[in-house]
């Protein structure tokens, strides 16, 4: 057998010490899945006293993580450490530039600095492999990259942050209102003490800008990425979707289209036969459509110990077995610089929640808004008074264009009928 591949380990988080376990517990399968053993040599984390549970005295310790990179006796550095610039993008900097294969977990690096690394790793003939950094367990990145790779993508979507999907699943189970599931998430650890990358959409953001470049041959543009998270999503609306046949869920879309790229991260309600309403709890799933493949739909935990150091392992398994590839699919130089899709001039059926004054003709300049642009209802339900004397009307439109739902909605907001901000959802017809 050939001689081992050597691994520098930078953070020993739930997910660092999950790498550590799964090559110490399947050592020999992982050797003669990858024709070398893999072992890990060196590790760096902040605290070095931290019980994490492994033993990790067979290791040299470095207090300087990006250290790693210019170790004789390390041939792969797997980057955990978290964080768009600061400390991991030095890390994984040096690592190309001392010649090193680089494996990471890190979305937000990625989202902002990939082309920048991937023309690095290209330049050294240099593995960059990031299969975690998308839906944990789930091997999305080989899916495009490879099992999909003689197909033109039409689309890409799913729900990829499980804290989200948690925080709407437990809502509509349970019956509980968002900030009573997010304090229990934080918690129970599903959560970070600061919420908002995920309940904000910006963490799908990060991982949807990566599936749009592989999926379609296009330069990463997170900028370009609408996006809108699940902070307005109240019980009245989980009730109110459950009784049309929906179910709320935070999806990541990117299509391409005449030749530009539409992304956008918002809260969606989505048909209860559609097989992202029954990814529940914590679970991470992905919906991607070929012309020649048809549609494949991809579920599993994206998140955690176990699921995320298997993704972390199977990149360190193609190293170890002379794959590298290019990391987006092809060169840097070969992926299109796609323009925005203009968003408000897409079409869609929506939902529309609207706090309104309870009294006598309020409906009436209701519907006449939407009429003046042209917009008309498939279905109304209205609840109420409130304690406060308020109404609650839900809408769901028939086929609209954003602009005309957006026009409508400002011309209600300037009478006196409504008496909160709007919700405006879109409804996946997918």
């Amino acid at each position: 057998m050939s001689l081992p591949l050597r691994v520098g380990l930078a953070g020993l988080g739930n997910v660092g010490a999950g790498v550590v376990k799964l090559l110490a517990d399947n050592a020999e399968l992982i050797a003669r899945r990858a024709g070398r053993p893999i072992r890990v040599t060196a590790v760096s984390a902040r605290d070095r006293n931290r019980d994490r549970g492994i033993d990790l005295a067979r290791y040299h310790w470095v207090d300087d993580a990006t250290e790693l990179a210019g170790r004789d006796d390390v041939d792969v550095v797997v980057e955990l450490i978290g964080g768009s610039d600061g400390p991991a993008l030095t890390l994984a900097r040096r690592t190309l530039a001392a010649g090193k294969a680089l494996v990471t977990a890190n979305k937000a690096m990625l989202a902002h600095h990939g082309l920048d690394l991937a023309a690095t790793a290209e330049a050294g003939q240099l593995a960059l492999k990031y299969e975690a950094a998308v839906a944990g367990g789930i091997p999305i990145i080989k899916a495009l990259s490879e099992g999909m790779a003689a197909n033109r993508i039409a689309r890409v979507y799913g729900l990829l942050n499980g804290t989200c999907n948690y925080i709407l699943s437990r809502m509509e189970a349970e019956r509980l209102d968002f900030a009573t599931v997010l304090a229990e998430a934080q918690a129970a650890g599903y959560a970070e003490a600061d919420p908002s990358f995920d309940i904000d959409g910006i963490d799908t953001a990060h991982k949807l800008s990566l599936l749009a470049a592989l999926a379609f041959g296009a330069r990463i543009d997170f900028a370009a990425v609408a996006t809108h998270g699940i902070r307005a999503v109240e019980l009245a609306d989980i009730d109110q979707a459950r009784a049309l046949g929906f179910r709320i869920k935070l999806v990541g879309l990117a299509e391409h289209e005449d030749g530009t790229l539409f992304q956008r991260v918002h809260p969606a309600l989505v048909p209860l036969d559609h097989p992202l309403a029954a990814a529940s709890g914590a679970l991470n799933a992905v919906t991607a459509e070929g012309d020649f493949v048809g549609r494949l739909f991809f579920q599993g935990r994206g998140a955690g110990e176990g699921p995320t150091a298997s993704a972390v392992v199977a990149d360190l398994i193609d190293i170890a077995r002379g794959i590298s590839g290019n990391p987006f699919g092809m060169p840097v130089a070969s992926l299109a610089a796609l323009p925005p899709a203009a968003i408000a001039n897409r079409r869609g059926r929506y939902y529309l929640r609207l706090t309104v004054a309870d009294r006598p003709g309020v409906l009436a300049e209701l519907t006449a808004a939407l009429r003046d642009h042209g917009v008309s209802i498939e279905s109304l339900i209205q609840r109420g008074p409130a304690a406060n004397g308020d109404a609650m009307v839900v809408m769901v439109t028939h086929i609209a264009g954003e602009t005309q739902v957006l026009a409508s909605l400002a011309q209600m907001a300037q009478g006196d009928a409504v008496t909160g901000a709007p919700v405006m959802m879109h409804i996946l017809d997918l």
